[in-house]
């Protein structure tokens, strides 16, 4: 099993984006004492990706935020949903940076990429490699 992991400046904002605009469902979220995210794991279907604030710790070390290195990634997630159509509706009316619009894939199916608040790079497809 492969979990995607990584960090956002504004995890409250990344919450809600993640789950109102994008449409994963919250599986758990981890506060500190003060109410501030630690740590969240967040479904789509079968698929679960992790976030949390950046940290001071070995692992921050070895990451970057998009804003970085010019608004790039290195790594991208690609989620297969039933309705690509409507994910691109709701990131559109949200204010998302859309990066490929909606289009048919070479390898079938239809996909679009955006970026989301912070600058991650998220495409959306109905193509799945594994059906």
């Amino acid at each position: 099993m492969l979990i995607p992991a990584t960090r956002y400046r504004d995890p409250e904002a990344a919450l809600v984006f993640l789950r109102d605009v994008l449409g994963l469902e919250e599986h758990a979220v981890y506060r500190g004492d003060d109410g501030k995210i630690l740590h969240v794991q967040m479904r789509l279907g079968r698929g679960l990706m992790m976030f949390g604030p950046p940290q001071d710790n070995a692992f921050q070390q070895s990451m970057v935020m998009p804003e970085e290195i010019g608004g790039r990634e290195t790594t991208t997630i690609y989620a297969v949903v039933s309705d690509v159509a409507a994910v691109h509706r709701r990131a559109e009316a949200a204010g998302a940076r859309i990066l490929v619009p909606l289009e048919p894939q070479p390898q079938g199916g239809v996909s679009f990429s955006l970026a989301d608040p912070e600058g991650h790079v998220w495409t959306f497809g109905d193509y799945d490699p594994e059906a």
